[in-house]
């Protein structure tokens, strides 16, 4: 047992030894090893800083040839720009030469120019000296005429001087006056033809039908039965009929065939269509009646908006607002004396553009007044004042400009013209209207307007004579002189165009001229 002891402790003091000489034995080692790799750490530190060195040496070589080459271009631009520089003051300077050069030889000639006006103005004073007293001389002369002829004549120097221009100044307004004459005959003479010829030419190249003026229009029927039908029984109908459209509807003994009888165009073209698409359906009864008067509206409308388009399209009028198309189109079913106002207002538009092309205006604008200056006519019968003022309002509540307005309120010389639109404008209607067969009035009914205008000027206290002229289209008033003054002639104007118009009806506007002179006869025996 304690052998085991002895050798268990000999084993562990074995082990502990030899752990200790290994431990031992390591360090020694490890202190080599940390040794040599410092030692090579070193040399390899000792290496890069070499390297290091050397990198930074070819470096600095290149940074300073790199330097020296930008310093060599940077002196080589400035010797380049020194040399251009050197050449634009050689240039610079050789002008410089040339201006002095210049600057010399205009000095000398003026230095010459002065000597040779110091000489010339030498020469004048000296002949001024001379035409001074050659002057007096004539002065001298002139006094002693004057006192001979004044001997003579018996009057002094003013006297003749005053009577010599009164003489001068009676011959020059003479020949004035009469020269002023020739050229405003020969204005007058020119102006007529060639306003002869534009207006011949315009008539030649524009022509219009015409249409007869009716508030009646005839509604065919199949058969006499369906006379009956419309009429309803006990009427209800026809009342129901004449209530919706609101025109009369005449039933007479023509056969196959009613009337309808309104002022309004318009509603009776409506009831017309109206009345057709009854007859063709067959079921005739007021709720009927009432729905087709709609459709029939809606139709119309869409009629008369293309037909106003149609002559935007024809004429080339652009940017015109829908509300003025659409009362242009309403024009379609407007007469006025036989002429249908849409034809006439497109007539109108045509000459316009014929006249404004010959004396030199804008066709464009003349053709938009002439095809607006009806325009009025469309609202007129449902609204208060002339259709030349409706039709200016209503063109300036859609955005035409003010010359378009005023050419439309002006065509009638209602308000004064800011243009020579109106001109145009009034001239193209008056050719318009006026042209042989465009209008239809019997011949009774337009003596009878004749002499009713004779009438009423001849009933006013001072008139002496009375001539009604351009077709009734105006009217001039002779009155006596001792009776009426200037005031009361243009106030009797006035009176008398409130007569005519207040009792008579006619188309366009009728002038009034008063006229009022006095004369004055001697007579040599």
């Amino acid at each position: 047992m304690k052998i085991e002891i002895v050798i268990t402790a000999l084993a562990l003091v074995g082990f502990a030894g030899a752990l200790f000489l290994g431990l031992f034995i390591r360090s020694i080692i490890d202190n080599r090893y940390f040794r040599r790799r410092e030692e090579e750490a070193q040399k390899d530190a000792e290496i890069i800083l070499e390297k290091a060195k050397a990198d930074a040496e070819i470096s600095k070589k290149e940074a300073a040839l790199a330097t020296k080459d930008e310093w060599l271009k940077a002196k080589q631009q400035f010797e380049k720009e020194t040399e251009k520089k050197k050449d634009e003051l050689r240039l610079q300077q050789e002008k410089t030469r040339a201006e002095i050069t210049e600057l010399k030889t205009k000095e000398d000639s003026v230095q010459r120019k002065e000597g040779e006006f110091a000489a010339r103005d030498n020469f004048l004073t000296s002949k001024e000296k001379t035409l001074r007293l050659k002057e007096q001389e004539v002065d001298k002369v002139l006094t002693q005429q004057n006192e001979r002829l004044e001997h003579i004549a018996h009057m002094t120097q003013d006297e003749a001087r005053k009577q010599l221009l009164e003489n001068l100044d009676n011959q020059v307004r003479l020949e004035c006056a009469q020269l002023i004459k020739d050229r405003k005959d020969e204005a007058r003479n020119s102006a007529d033809a060639e306003a002869r010829d534009i207006v011949l030419q315009s008539i030649q190249r524009c022509a219009a039908d015409t249409t007869v003026e009716n508030t009646v229009c005839v509604v065919h029927l199949p058969s006499d039965e369906m006379k009956g039908r419309i009429i309803g029984r006990e009427g209800r109908n026809i009342r129901a009929f004449e209530e919706v459209t609101g025109i009369d509807v005449i039933v007479d003994d023509t056969p196959e065939a009613v009337i309808l009888s309104s002022y309004d165009p318009v509603r009776r073209e409506a009831a017309r269509m109206t009345l057709e698409k009854l007859i063709q359906d067959g079921r005739i009864h007021p709720g009927r009646i009432e729905e087709l008067f709609k459709k029939s509206q809606e139709e119309l409308n869409k009629k008369m908006k293309e037909a106003a388009e149609e002559v935007l399209f024809e004429l080339k009028v652009h940017g015109l607002k829908p509300k003025l198309v659409e009362n242009l189109g309403r024009l379609k079913y407007r007469t006025s004396y036989g002429q249908n106002v849409l034809q006439h207002s497109m007539e109108v538009a045509i000459l316009c553009g014929i006249i404004a092309v010959e004396l030199g205006f804008d066709p464009k604008i003349a053709v938009r007044a002439g095809l607006l200056h009806d325009i009025g006519k469309a609202i007129d019968r449902e609204n208060e004042g002339t259709h030349s003022e409706l039709g200016a309002e209503l063109a300036a509540k859609n955005g035409e400009n003010s010359i378009i307005c005023n050419a439309i309120a002006a065509h009638h010389e209602d308000v004064t013209a800011i243009s020579p639109y109106p001109v145009i404008v009034q001239a193209a209607d008056t050719i318009s209207s006026t042209r042989p067969g465009v209008r239809k009035e019997t011949l009774s009914n337009y003596v009878n307007r004749l002499h009713q205008l004779e009438e009423i000027a001849d009933s006013f206290k001072g008139v002496s004579k009375t001539f009604v002229i351009q077709a009734g289209r105006e009217i001039r008033v002779m009155v006596e002189p001792e009776q009426i003054s200037d005031a009361q002639a243009e106030e009797l104007g006035r009176q008398i165009a409130e007569r005519i118009q207040n009792e008579m009806e006619y188309p366009g506007q009728i002038k009034v001229t008063t006229i009022r002179e006095t004369r004055y006869a001697e007579y040599a025996k």
